[in-house]
């Protein structure tokens, strides 16, 4: 035994039986490492993509419920108690929950092992989010692994990774033998026909249909042709849309006439069966549409075994293809692909001479090659991490565990809710129906909905997407159609009150319409608020509401994470940026820094809405501006004690005038916790995260009364704090200010570092 080799390997992603290229890979590298090093304990953990998991095989020890954070703090307490000497995580930004596969953190947070990160999926151009969570794996990551070139250039180049961090291992392959196809086309009866393969789990990135629209053309010259479509159509487009897409590419074949040579197999094969049906190909076929795909592991399958490739250039195939190794033809090109396959097919020596130099590099691409290599960097891993005792509970106090945030609790908001959507006051927790409902707080009640349901949760799941439903339609029937404006309140009737609401009544509607659209895993929900978002949005350019503008730009935020570039979004994002901004410098001063001279409610929103724009536009004066505003009205909100003490609503606090300390609203805290959280991702300034968890702290009596406005029994949270008591009603505002608090907060723990959570 190598003692230079860990002892106790750890492999973390899908697995199978879960049916996705991810589960396959981690199968596979685990069991090639555990051959290739006998004398190591191999065990994986795999991440759930559905409440009831699967039935794993014994090499699975421990779960990760992808929506549920703290599954995954239990799998890093699982990890650290069994003292595994290295991790190997597969990465892919969809198979963990939380916004952008962030989830994940809050796990290499807290392991002590040095981590192997494979990366699946490299972007050049991620979105905000993405490349904080992106920065943060590398930082955590004690090495990357690439199987392509063009990963190792990426990472290089637009994450700063040096050279030295970065091992470039390739996708792995079975040992297949160089033989002819013809026996195993006697064993699957397409004996006397050229076969052409496209495998793997069907979706409209693969591109089929181009393939599909080539088929006459190449029939026309080589009749004997048969194009096998191999594979499941993957779960999740099932679940969403049936089996739409398959039958799309069927009626596509009868249409073209070529049904006769066309054989969709709906089936996720087993390894063995896999290696009859790449046995018995001529031509591989991988006509996806997107350039930026690091890596296919269905390509090194085929290409391994020695088979003649027609591929679209997305990044793997540039790579393995170069040099002869097959052919690459445009993107969406039918004709093209006609051509790449005859070309092989009227030159059958061509075609020979491509499958033996396909075969030749794939020596290198074998599982026992490939394990080899991940052993040698588990080794490196290992030498880079100094030494370091890992005793159970050696991290483990308050200043270095997260912070213990309430449990979820939606028993209020649910009694608050009907079909038509939430109500707008309470008599102590029972709804008041004599005030009916708002556009405000349902577009509220939608947004935490969709942050709910990105954060994840089993229990909650089927409460969300009903409240959500209700919540959305609330906001369609407020869009007035003859105007294009949100009415605002209407009657226990249904019985709209007003023709128009106001401007920051309209705004928050968009707000929520943006996030929708934005970060919806509901199709039509995501739809249905776009278009909505889209036809209010106009109304906004006429607003004269610096918070109807901040809302507006939340809102547009939002909207973008889906929809990047979208040209009308985006202007009326520069107008109201700069609407801000000139505001600031008509009324700021230094013993004023602020846009108004009135400090009055949910303040902090204009702070957060520059610092948004100065981070995804990017504008740094925005940026600076949003900065110098919060930190001002941070300390305006400082009570002597050091708790937070939100602007009263009785009277505000007006430049040279009354600063009032009551009545002390949440939705004042709300927007101090989510502005100060906006600063911290932008700065990683931690007294920003210090800021957010002491407003946070205000709903759970670190206040002037020291008394929690949270019911913790309910869920529920009273509607404002008096000089001498809390109101003793629980109103949507106030209940949806806290749960939206409390969203925030679970975001922050798992997009931040861990400072956020430590006790100042």
């Amino acid at each position: 035994m190598d003692p230079t080799l860990p002892g106790r390997i750890a492999f973390l992603g899908g697995f199978l039986p879960r049916l996705c290229g991810i589960a396959t890979f981690t199968h596979d590298i685990c069991e090639a490492v555990a051959d290739a090093d006998p004398h190591s304990l191999c065990f994986a953990g795999a991440v759930n993509d559905r409440p009831e998991g699967y039935e794993y095989p014994q090499r699975v020890r421990f779960e990760l419920d992808e929506k549920d954070l703290d599954s995954y703090r239990r799998g890093a307490d699982f990890l650290n108690f069994n003292n595994v000497d290295v991790l190997c995580v597969q990465h892919e930004f969809g198979i963990y929950g939380g916004s952008a596969g962030s989830h994940l953190l809050a796990l290499l947070r807290e392991v002590r092992m040095p981590v192997v990160t494979t990366l699946h999926t490299i972007l050049r151009e991620p979105n905000p989010i993405q490349r904080k969570i992106m920065d943060e794996l590398v930082r955590r990551s004690d090495r990357l692994v690439v199987m392509a070139h063009k990963g190792a250039e990426i990472l290089r180049d637009v994450y700063a990774v040096p050279d030295a961090k970065v091992d470039l291992i390739p996708h792995g392959i079975p040992d297949l033998p160089f033989i002819d196809s013809s026996f195993y086309k006697a064993e699957l009866g397409v004996e006397g026909r050229m076969v052409l393969l496209t495998f793997g789990l069907l979706g409209p990135g693969k591109g089929i249909e181009n393939v599909i629209e080539a088929l006459p053309e190449i029939v026309k010259r080589h009749p004997n042709v048969v194009y096998l479509v191999l594979g499941a159509t993957h779960p999740h487009l099932v679940a969403r849309e049936g089996e739409n897409y398959r039958l799309g590419l069927e009626r596509l074949a009868e249409d073209r006439g070529v049904k006769e040579h066309v054989i969709f197999y709906n089936r996720f094969v087993s390894l063995e069966d896999l290696k009859e049906f790449i046995g018995a190909t001529d031509i591989y076929l991988t006509p996806y549409l997107n350039e930026a795909q690091i890596t296919s592991g269905t390509l090194a399958y085929v290409f391994g075994a020695g088979k003649a490739v027609v591929s679209t250039p997305y990044w793997h195939a540039q790579e393995l293809l170069a040099e002869g190794r097959g052919i690459l033809v445009p993107f969406r090109d039918p004709g093209a692909i006609a051509e790449g396959v005859c070309a092989y097919l009227d030159d059958p020596a061509l075609l020979t001479r491509t499958r033996e130099r396909a075969y030749e590099v794939g020596r290198d691409m074998i599982w026992s090659s490939v394990a080899r290599r991940y052993l040698e960097s588990f080794r490196q891993a290992g030498a880079d991490r100094k030494a370091r005792p890992r005793k159970a509970f050696a991290g483990w106090t308050l200043a270095s565990r997260p912070y213990d945030l309430p449990p979820l609790r939606l028993n209020h908001v649910v009694r608050m809710s009907d079909g038509t959507g939430i109500f707008q006051h309470a008599i102590f927790n029972v709804p008041n129906f004599h005030e009916g409902y708002c556009t405000d707080d349902n577009a509220r009640a939608l947004i935490l909905c969709n942050l709910l349901d990105e954060l994840g949760g089993k229990p909650h799941e089927e409460n969300l997407d009903r409240l959500a439903t209700s919540y959305l339609a609330f906001l369609s029937a407020a869009l007035n159609p003859d105007t294009n404006r949100f009415r605002n309140f209407m009657s226990h009737g249904r019985q709209w009150l007003e023709e128009s609401g106001s401007e920051d009544s309209h705004a928050r509607a968009l707000w929520a319409l943006g996030t929708g659209a934005g970060r919806s895993r509901n199709e039509g929900h995501q739809r249905l608020s776009a278009q909505l978002f889209e036809r209010g949005l106009p109304a906004v350019e006429s607003f004269r509401s610096p918070r109807a503008w901040a809302f507006t730009l939340l809102g547009i935020y939002e909207y973008l994470r889906r929809f990047p570039g979208h040209p009308k979004v985006t202007a009326t994002c520069e107008q109201l940026t700069n609407q801000l901004i000139r505001l600031w410098h008509v009324c700021a001063s230094e013993d004023w820094p602020w846009f108004e001279p009135i400090a009055s409610y949910d303040n902090a929103r204009l702070c957060q809405a520059l610092l948004l724009s100065g981070q995804w536009m990017p504008h740094p004066e925005a940026l600076e501006i949003g900065l110098k505003s919060l930190r001002w009205l941070t300390s305006l909100q400082t009570a002597q004690a050091g708790h937070f003490r939100p602007i009263g609503s009785n009277g505000f606090c007006e430049r040279d005038g009354a600063h009032a300390d009551f009545d002390q609203q949440p939705v004042e805290a709300q927007a101090m916790v989510a502005a100060c959280l906006e600063a911290f991702r932008a700065t990683q300034d931690v007294t920003w995260s210090r800021e957010a968890k002491r407003a946070f702290e205000w709903f759970l009596g670190r206040n002037d009364l020291g008394v929690s406005l949270y019911d913790s029994s309910s869920g529920g949270c009273s509607d404002g704090l008096h000089r001498d008591r809390i109101s003793e009603n629980q109103g949507a505002e106030s209940t949806l200010a806290f749960h939206l608090s409390l969203a925030e907060m679970n975001f922050a723990e798992h997009l931040t570092t861990p400072t956020l959570n430590r006790t100042p």
